[in-house]
């Protein structure tokens, strides 16, 4: 019996393995490419939609940063959404120019539930189709001088959903922040810049992203915890694809207190099962629905995101593990291999964290244009800690099953 639930377990982390095969070449590609694209024949009008609560601090440089760009002025409008704030986030906001409206809800206090409340204020005041393309930032966010220029180039040569280059401002606090940072350029490395060039839907992250107004039209309703990959799914089934402009920078602060690291985890990990919920059925069916076209590839390859991999790495190392391990026990003799066993779990585990400092090197030297110069002693200790992060991923995601 043990060994037929063994052979079960295989035959699933082959399905498994098959799901994610393509992830080879996607690495492969974007190792030497990533798609660029031609200076804009027009340049087109905006607006930037800003969720912010208690950002006092941080709200003023966004806003400054937006105001510097060397994209006319005329053809941006910003809009500030000041989620339950008991602070001065929305004085700041108009005292820069911005639209700000201020939303109070004892429910409703999900990110998600903010932008539907500035959409839905947009599209009673101004019109949804007054602007051609929206933007979405984080209140902690700052844009490099020719953002807007850069993703305006991706946006006039047809594509409809953009996400762009996620820098750090705090790489070299500590580890913690070290390992985001690493995070989301790995993201770029391995996921972005292959799935732009093969013009895949590849996701958006949070912040950083554009979308043309036609994606708002019955206004924004993603509302859970991690909206962005609801959002990215029920693209792609729609029939979109996600591009990626490398040349748009902006930059992101990331937490250094492993409390505050593991909580948002914590709360990755939900909207992710959530995500995986609401719309990976219909990812799912999209691969047959669409199969041999290039939506139905976008949907298989969108399914490899939303899905929980990690949750199910831990799961077939473990269950194999221990089942293994009973089936020795019961065995004659079987208690010799036991330490054998033992070890090769160990080996699997190391090998598995070795991978994660081998390719936090890479993406650490490959993008070290963007960084600020750091001693050799950071470089190593980023690498060896980096690990940690996707420790910390899978407990999260353990604990948000549970």
């Amino acid at each position: 019996m043990i060994q037929i639930i063994l052979t079960f377990i295989r035959v699933l982390q082959y399905a498994v393995n098959i799901l994610f095969a393509h992830r080879i070449l996607l690495f492969v590609i974007g190792l030497f490419t990533t798609r660029r694209f031609p200076t804009a024949k027009k340049q087109h009008r905006y607006a930037i939609l800003i969720a912010a609560r208690n950002e006092e601090a941080v709200i003023g440089q966004l806003m400054e940063s937006i105001l510097a760009q060397d994209y006319p002025r005329e053809l941006v409008s910003i809009f500030v959404v000041a989620d339950q704030c008991t602070d001065r986030t929305a004085e700041i906001a108009r005292n820069y120019g911005a639209v700000c409206y201020e939303h109070i809800h004892a429910e409703h206090r999900t990110k998600g539930y903010a932008l539907e409340y500035l959409v839905d204020c947009i599209n009673r005041d101004f019109g949804i189709e007054t602007y051609e393309g929206y933007l979405v930032f984080d209140a902690d966010n700052l844009l490099k001088r020719d953002y807007l220029s850069r993703m305006n180039e991706a946006f006039d040569a047809g594509e409809k959903i953009i996400t762009s280059y996620r820098n750090t401002k705090n790489l070299c606090d500590n580890c913690i922040s070290a390992s985001y940072a690493i995070h989301w350029m790995r993201t770029i490395r391995t996921e972005h810049r292959a799935r732009s060039v093969l013009r895949l839907a590849t996701r958006i992250q949070g912040t950083g992203f554009l979308m043309a107004a036609e994606l708002l039209k019955n206004g924004w309703h993603y509302t859970s915890l991690t909206e962005d990959r609801a959002f990215s799914a029920d693209a792609v089934v729609g029939g979109y694809r996600i591009s990626y402009q490398d040349a748009a920078v902006f930059y992101d602060e990331q937490p250094v207190s492993l409390r505050i690291a593991m909580r948002q985890r914590i709360r990755w990990a939900k909207g992710h099962l959530q995500a995986l919920r609401e719309s990976g059925g219909k990812l799912f069916l999209g691969i047959f629905r669409y199969i041999g076209r290039s939506r139905g590839i976008r949907c298989w390859d969108m399914f490899s995101i939303i899905f929980p991999r990690g949750l199910f790495t831990v799961f077939f190392r473990w269950s194999a593990f221990l089942l293994s391990l009973l089936s020795l026990l019961t065995a004659p003799n079987g208690a010799t291999a036991i330490p054998s066993l033992i070890g090769n779990l160990l080996f699997a585990l190391m090998s598995s964290m070795g991978g994660s400092v081998l390719i936090a090197a890479y993406t650490l030297f490959m993008e070290q244009r963007h960084l600020p110069r750091m001693p050799l002693y950071k470089f190593i200790w980023y690498c060896l800690t980096f690990p940690m992060f996707d420790v910390m991923g899978r407990i999260s995601m353990i604990i948000a099953l549970f």
